[in-house]
């Protein structure tokens, strides 16, 4: 069987976005406000997804900004809360420069080209703001966790090897931690969810999806308790960092105006866009803040 790349494992979460939605943990509130503070911030949210994050930053009073390179999980994002979206990746951000208080990946970061992604995101910060990472990770300390574990992500590594890009960038300064505490409620039904909305579980060859279903929910015939279902513990890990703009690259001259996209009143349907005579060629260099170059959806 051929190895599956990391870009199609990425690709692989706009298939599964319903389950997606249904399975994972939400953020807890105290994690939120170490990420971001308790004051009202502008904030940008890469990778945003089904708008899990995205829903506890807005409870909170922020005005948030969120983006993701899948509509399909963004079509869900916006079913979940009223906020502005655009289809976008990390590496080419799609707000003007210095505009946003505090960008936050949640359950994303390692998905990014980290060298492109930490530029972008140093150019959108205003001086002083801030980028903060957090990932919900099973609560490995406990045996049964560490198998089921083992049958969703047996390759991956831990948020703190996914933090080192952060840690060893030039464009932000000292990288604080914290962790959280998050307990999220199973039934076999949000289990078999929960396993098929994982990037290594949806990207098996359909004998071999079968086969870790099959053991999930054998694992939770073994420690669930029937109709009352099981507790899944997390620990929400945190890290933070102030960006240093002086360090950051310059921005490119302002060439001429990008041809922008009509407004939408949903996430784009993939249709090809160039056959509507929208510019679509890659841009060489950081994207001035006269020129984002994105059209977000409001439904505010």
């Amino acid at each position: 069987m051929s190895e599956v790349s990391a870009q199609q494992r990425a690709e692989s979460f706009g298939r599964v976005a319903d389950v997606y939605d249904r399975a994972r943990p939400t953020y807890p509130r105290d994690a939120v406000d170490w990420l971001v503070g308790r004051s009202p911030a502008t904030v940008l949210e890469l990778g945003a997804g089904t708008g899990k994050l995205t829903e506890v930053l807005h409870a909170a009073g922020h005005d948030v900004v969120a983006t993701d390179p899948s509509p399909q999980m963004l079509a869900r994002l916006a079913r979940r809360v009223p906020v502005p979206y655009a289809v976008a990746r990390a590496e080419e951000v799609p707000l003007p420069s210095r505009s946003a208080d505090v960008v936050v990946c949640g359950q994303s970061f390692h998905w990014f080209g980290h060298d492109q992604a930490l530029a972008e995101i140093g150019r959108v910060l205003r001086p002083g703001g801030r980028l903060a990472l957090v990932w919900n990770a099973f609560d490995d300390s406990i045996p049964w966790v560490r198998r089921l574990h083992r049958l969703l992500n047996p390759t991956s590594g831990t948020s703190g090897d996914a933090a080192d890009a952060l840690m060893h960038s030039p464009y932000f300064g000292f990288v604080e931690r914290q962790t959280f505490r998050v307990w999220q409620h199973h039934t076999a039904a949000t289990l078999d969810d929960l396993a098929r909305s994982t990037s290594h579980v949806a990207t098996l060859a359909d004998d071999a999806r079968d086969e870790t279903l099959g053991r999930v929910r054998a694992l939770y015939d073994d420690y669930g308790r029937g109709p009352d279902g099981m507790k899944v513990p997390y620990l929400s890990e945190c890290f933070r960092a102030v960006v240093r703009p002086e360090e950051l690259p310059p921005e490119v001259p302002p060439g001429p105006p990008r041809t922008q996209a009509t407004p939408q009143t949903g996430p784009p349907d993939g249709e090809d866009a160039a056959a509507e005579g929208e510019d679509t060629a890659p841009v060489a260099g950081r994207r001035p803040p006269e020129d984002p170059g994105f059209q977000l959806i409001d439904f505010r």
